[in-house]
């Protein structure tokens, strides 16, 4: 059991837990705590050790499996049921404003500042006008109130984590003198796909000659790519994070996490612990 890696998300007033099954438990308005099991997308497990491929698909499984926990949550706190057709009104907007500020953005930005020339420095501003967008933009959300909220349950997640990996009884008390910050985090993901776009964008502009619009079009063609790339990154700093190195390439993902995680009350570790204890039992 303690070899298991155990992960999940954060959503309204709950967690969602990935063991041996998919578990999201969530608080409701008279205070009882709710949970539910939630179906992956991919059903054949055997697909996830494909180098690569994998990285797309755990990224699919991620974004479909959040989405349902994230439809749970608001239907248990009377935030509104969300439909099959409010789901992919909702992606595709963020999609939208994803590229559009995070990818188109930067570049525009980075093209009337930088000189063509210098396909390198050209990567490397763009790459921090990106960072900067992004670190901005969480900072700015995470100070409104029930953002903060979901950001509490992101540190309840963590904490349950690591009472499990500590192989410790699954209590509060156990759970609650944990960090909040953890190296396998998804907003670790995020700063590490920043910088791996930098890399390959310098790459890409050192041999290739693009356009404006072309340029437009691979820093959407490679999201993919940058993608699976950080992924199996990760997966390798994971194996060394008890050493020196380990632990340098994971400083920058936890330091962001102060801003994406917040200490939770008693209340919300206790949902985080149900959420993991459902997703440990046999399917």
């Amino acid at each position: 059991m303690k070899k298991l890696n155990v992960g999940g998300q954060a959503v309204i007033e709950g967690v969602m837990m990935k063991g041996k099954r998919t578990v999201v438990a969530v608080r409701d308005n008279d205070g009882k705590i709710i949970t539910k099991e939630i179906e992956g997308a991919v059903k054949n497990p055997a697909l996830f050790s494909i180098w690569f491929f994998r990285g797309l698909l755990a990224l699919y499984e991620a974004l479909v499996i959040g989405t349902k926990a994230l439809g749970f949550s608001a239907e248990v706190t009377g935030e509104g049921e969300m439909t099959k057709k409010d789901i992919i009104i909702t992606f595709l907007i963020a999609f939208a404003f994803a590229i559009g500020m995070f990818a188109l953005g930067p570049l525009v930005i980075a093209q009337l500042l930088v000189s063509k020339s210098n396909p390198g420095i050209f990567a490397l501003v763009e790459g921090i006008i990106r960072a900067a967008f992004f670190i901005t933009y969480v900072w700015v959300i995470s100070l409104f109130k029930d953002i903060k909220r979901v950001f509490e349950y992101h540190g309840a997640e963590h904490k349950a984590v690591y009472t499990f990996e500590n192989n410790e009884d699954l209590t509060v008390e156990n759970a609650r003198k944990h960090t909040t910050l953890h190296p396998r985090c998804g907003t670790s993901f995020l700063i590490l796909t920043l910088f791996f776009a930098i890399v390959v964008f310098a790459i890409l502009g050192y041999w290739t000659s693009l356009n404006f619009m072309w340029k437009i079009i691979s820093r959407i063609v490679f999201v993919p790519i940058i993608a699976s790339l950080t992924y199996e990154f990760q997966r390798l700093t994971a194996k060394i994070i008890d050493t020196k190195l380990g632990k340098a390439l994971a400083s920058p993902g936890l330091l962001f996490q102060k801003i994406t995680t917040r200490e939770p009350s008693d209340d919300q570790l206790e949902v985080a612990l149900v959420a993991l204890k459902e997703s440990l039992k046999e399917k």
